[in-house]
């Protein structure tokens, strides 16, 4: 086995809040060096700042905007010029529009597919012999999204099923090369993911909703001991399930109405009282 002069880092996209934060704060906890990647700078530095007063290791901050095509070649060249080379790859990227694809900016809807998918692929794909060295390994979230058509969110529902599918199958290749592959399928979580989705901040069904922190405890625990799959919670992991026991048909109108009701509540709380 080849060594590596440059010291090993876990990257972790989408880590200026929310679950991309959590993941963050709980890698440092247990003594990884960790590089944050999200396009907000200002938030980035303030959690490595806060991270830096008990963590092993102070953050590297590394702005980036993943919708862009060549953000992750100058996110490597970034930490090429740092002297780290990636031994784990946390995923986590990624933003969801609520509505019907048709009436939906397009452009947006592309951005992303750029994003959830694209980036998500070349990251996990870019750096497999540094990983391989270090005996690493790459987490993706997707979500219980993946597991389902999801009118009203479309193109994220696709984009998540797109992850789910990507990540245990490249999970089944790189087995054999000592290399773990985790994809973290979390339920609701509030987090600013409903803001920028168009959805409002209303807490999630109790049985389905786990916090940020929850959720990455789960994903990192999972990674660490080498599970291909992590769906926090029973209440997710039984939603999980229902896309196989249901009709088609039945499920396609449950997840419909759903999200019909998501966006009415949502316009209802934006309205002037």
């Amino acid at each position: 086995m080849a060594t590596s002069i440059f010291n090993p880092v876990t990257v972790v996209t989408g880590a200026s809040v929310g679950i991309g934060a959590a993941l963050a704060r709980v890698f440092a906890r247990n003594g990884h060096e960790v590089a944050l990647v999200a396009r907000r700078e200002k938030e980035m530095t303030l959690l490595a700042t806060e991270i830096a007063v008990w963590a092993k290791h102070k953050p590297h901050v590394i702005a980036a905007d993943l919708q862009r095509s060549d953000a992750p070649a100058r996110i490597a060249h970034e930490l090429l010029g740092r002297g780290l080379e990636p031994a784990i790859v946390v995923n986590n990227a990624g933003f969801g529009l609520h509505g019907a694809a048709a009436e939906i900016d397009r452009a947006e809807q592309l951005a992303m597919i750029d994003l959830n998918v694209r980036a998500l692929t070349d990251l996990s794909l870019r750096w497999i012999d540094g990983i391989v060295k270090h005996k690493g390994g790459i987490l993706n979230v997707a979500s219980v999204a993946g597991f389902m058509p999801g009118p009203g969110m479309a193109v994220y529902y696709a984009s998540k099923a797109y992850v789910l599918s990507f990540s245990e199958a490249l999970s089944r290749e790189l087995e054999p090369l000592g290399v773990r592959v985790t994809v973290l399928c979390p339920g609701p979580v509030k987090t600013e993911f409903q803001l920028r989705a168009g959805l409002d901040l209303k807490s999630p069904p109790p049985l389905l909703g786990r916090t940020a922190d929850q959720v990455a405890q789960a994903g990192y625990d999972g990674f660490m001991a080498g599970k291909r799959l992590v769906i926090p919670g029973v209440g997710n992991k039984i939603v999980s399930l229902l896309p196989k026991l249901l009709p088609r048909g039945l499920v396609l109108r449950t997840l419909e109405s759903y999200q019909r009701d998501r966006g009415r509540r949502a316009e209802n709380r934006r309205k002037p009282r």
